[in-house]
């Protein structure tokens, strides 16, 4: 499986963004998928996680109420909408899909995921 995230940019505080990530490879509708994100000099963290079938979410407390997780499995993506960006939001997001586990089941641990995309950059300017 590989994964292509885009969408990121330099945006302003109080914009709106949505990355996608698209897959291509194996059974896109069987992966859980997840956006993680990394800040300078800080440790990836979790954002969003979503099901194979789109039915279960999970946020991070950080971006809940401001972000949408979401899939499309005919075009094999899945998208992070994030409303009402801060400067702390500023990170490379990195998508990211798991298939070793039932497709359910959604998850917030980076080692619980199989494959990963190359980051997209988003800068929040205050």
């Amino acid at each position: 499986v590989q994964l292509q995230a885009s969408g990121g940019g330099l945006v302003q505080a109080g914009d709106s963004l949505t990355l996608s990530c698209a897959a291509s490879g194996g059974t896109f509708r069987r992966y859980t998928m997840g956006w993680f994100r990394q800040a300078p000099g800080k440790e990836r963290e979790f954002v969003a996680s979503i099901s194979g079938s789109g039915m279960n979410k999970d946020s991070a407390d950080s971006v809940k109420g401001r972000s949408t997780i979401s899939r499309d499995n005919a075009k094999n993506t899945v998208y992070l909408q994030m409303n009402s960006l801060k400067p702390e939001d500023t990170a490379i997001y990195y998508c990211a899909a798991a298939w070793r586990i039932h497709s359910n089941i959604v998850l917030r641990t980076a080692e619980a995921f199989d494959a990963w995309g190359q980051g997209t950059q988003v800068t929040v300017s205050s």
